[in-house]
């Protein structure tokens, strides 16, 4: 029963988005304020997402020990490919999570969409296949949760990768929305290679695909260190973690609820929960975990910093996410891989909360620059509240679901760091230690400079009156707000705890004591600094404060410029030489020998057509002699 129900899972809301994509996309009706196509794109939204919900919690409610089911699909001398679910605590924790978000996320955007800032009849006719992406988007990743094979699950981590495109470039009158989404859809691309390679090598050196057979194949070092390393670029890519993190905020192009599901149910999150899926391999690779723990490091760091300078509401939270998401990939690299599923957990309900709550806001002002917003906590006091909670657990207060995750991030690094208990080299754990310690700071300091500038102060836009969503859009915003609030206590009951831990490393879930007072004083001290900034001069920006590094910040060390210097230009220009070469080489050659050939042939015809007169004169003529012959020779006769 618990495999059937895993199965069942993904399937839930695939059949959605597939029957959601056969409807006619159609304008809305002029009576009734909604088409008939609108309608069934809702309720088959919705529905698909409330039914992977509850099928996520009743397999919650069952699994206990790990379940696996599987049959051979493809068998090629051994080589096997299985058709299976893997089912245990983690995968049905993460499977509530992504649910849950995907349900709040349908709902919200049945208002947001029509009453928001793209309110005409433009976004109601495309509004079916928007919901129905929404639909095979969730269902993606759940078959990357549930999946018992690499194979499938490379089946599902990249139907997020299509779906990521076309949810980031709904909008296509937004110039810079198809940009984002090819944007999005090629550096994941490039992370993605390395992960097919992983895949195959994995699979080729066990003789199957299935996860439980290439978990207990005796790999060669060097083949398991590769496979690792390859791994690590598909999860750099998904996961929006250096160098191939340039992606992540650009998408921000995309409708506000898509920026939700992406931080906190699918994309994201699906690097992160592949390394645990695999973490028995990545233990006999310290050489991987090493390289997870750097880029986790400068992800942590380069995502922190560039949130501090940031005007734009959404970018914030999406650099936000890119240090986030370095928080967890810096437990994989020290050993506690529950520390980061238990910060996926947190970070998904907070995250899906910060960016509703920002849709909220853009609906409310019609912009998502905070040098534009200003006081609206009077005027939006529901939206207000959950922001605040949703930035507290960002940052780390207690008793916020984010101090409990973060923190039991920061304590696995002080473990690793002091008593070398992790598995990768000790210098990782300082590493990541001193990283996310500083990441602390700067959390503090940019929650606090974000909520400041657009809920405090004079508005800066006089002549709007904002006001909180409606209820569509407010309800998902306020349920989220119980998870951010109030999940981090959940760590210390045992039936959740137990399921967390549920991993290939048995680490403590909650070792805080010795780490908790410095991460506070940190806390403190970043929102003293933002808070003071602002206090000095509440119609000016804190991060004014930077002075000639505030640019640098803003740009993210310019290292997308870097990037597009390096790689897109290179690209391009080869792009252009190899193009050239085509038309004047290998089409020139082809189409200069169907030129010549014509030539010829026009040539032949020409002269074919010239003496055509002369043989037809000389075949009258032979004619006519022969005639003349045959006629006196009767004659005579």
């Amino acid at each position: 029963m618990t495999g059937l129900l895993g199965a069942t899972l993904p399937v839930v809301p695939l059949v959605a988005g597939l029957l959601g994509l056969l409807l006619p996309p159609a304008p809305r009706d002029a009576t009734t304020g909604q088409g008939a196509a609108r309608r069934a794109a809702i309720g088959l939204g919705v529905t698909g997402a409330a039914g992977a919900l509850l099928v996520a919690v009743l397999l919650l409610a069952r699994v206990g020990d790990p379940v696996e089911t599987s049959t051979t699909w493809i068998d090629l001398g051994g080589l096997r490919v299985t058709l299976g679910v893997r089912l245990d605590g983690v995968a049905a924790l993460v499977a509530v999570a992504v649910a849950a978000v995907a349900l709040a996320v349908q709902v919200y955007s049945v208002a947001y969409l029509r009453r928001g800032p793209h309110d005409d009849v433009e976004v109601d006719h495309r509004y079916p296949p928007y919901a129905a992406q929404i639909s095979l988007f969730t269902a993606a990743m759940l078959l990357v949760v549930v999946s018992g094979d690499l194979i499938l699950l490379l089946v599902g981590w990249e139907m997020m990768g299509l779906c990521s495109y076309l949810l980031i470039a709904h909008d296509r009158r937004l110039p810079e929305a198809p940009a984002a989404a090819m944007k999005a859809f090629l550096v994941t691309r490039v992370g993605d290679v390395g992960f097919l390679l992983g895949i195959a090598l994995l699979g080729v050196s066990a003789g199957s695909f299935r996860i439980a057979d290439v978990l207990a194949h005796d790999h060669a070092a060097g083949t398991l260190t590769a496979a690792c390393l390859l791994l690590l670029a598909g999860v750099a890519g998904k996961s929006a973690q250096f160098p191939l993190h340039t992606w992540l905020p650009d998408a921000m192009a995309g409708p506000t609820p898509i920026s939700a599901l992406i931080h906190a149910a699918t994309m994201v999150a699906a690097g992160v929960y592949a390394v645990t899926r695999l973490y028995p391999l990545f233990t006999r690779a310290p050489v991987a975990l090493a390289v997870l723990g750097v880029l986790a490091s400068v992800t942590l760091l380069l995502g922190a910093f560039a949130a501090t300078a940031q005007d734009d509401l959404k970018r914030v939270l999406a650099w936000s996410t890119v240090s986030q998401i370095g928080y967890m990939t810096g437990a994989l690299a020290v050993g506690a891989p529950a520390a980061a599923l238990f910060h996926l957990l947190t970070h998904a309900a907070f995250k899906a909360l910060l960016f509703l709550a920002a849709g909220a806001v853009i609906h409310a002002v019609g912009t998502t620059l905070l040098s534009r917003m200003g006081g609206l906590r009077r005027s939006m006091p529901v939206t207000f509240w959950c922001t605040l909670i949703g930035l507290g657990a960002l940052a780390g207060v207690p008793p916020l679901s984010g101090f409990w995750s973060k923190d039991g991030v920061l304590a696995a690094a002080e473990a690793a760091a002091l008593d070398g208990t992790g598995p990768a080299p000790t210098w990782v754990g300082w590493l990541v230690w001193l990283a996310g310690l500083l990441g602390v700071l700067l959390t503090a300091a940019y929650a606090t400079r974000l909520l400041l500038r657009a809920f405090f102060g004079e508005p800066r836009l006089p002549l709007l009156h904002p006001h909180d969503p409606p209820a569509a859009m407010r309800w998902p915003v306020l349920l989220l707000a119980v998870p951010a609030a109030l999940l981090g206590p959940a760590a210390f009951w045992p039936p959740f705890a137990d399921r967390l831990r549920g991993t290939a490393a048995d680490v403590d879930l909650v070792h805080l004591a010795p780490a908790v007072l410095l991460p506070l004083v940190l806390l403190l001290v970043g929102a003293g600094l933002a808070w003071a900034g602002w206090r000095r001069d509440p119609a000016a920006d804190p991060a004014r404060a930077l002075g000639p590094l505030r640019p640098v910040f803003a740009r993210a060390f310019r290292l997308d410029d870097l990037q597009h210097t390096l790689v897109v230009r290179p690209t391009t220009a080869l792009a252009r030489v190899t193009r050239t070469g085509d038309e004047l080489g290998v089409d020139g050659l082809v189409e200069g020998v169907a030129r010549g050939t014509s030539a010829l042939g026009a040539g032949l015809a020409a002269l074919h057509r010239a003496a055509l007169p002369r043989a037809t004169a000389a075949v009258l003529a032979g004619a006519l002699l022969i005639g003349l012959a045959a006629a006196l020779i009767g004659v005579s006769s």
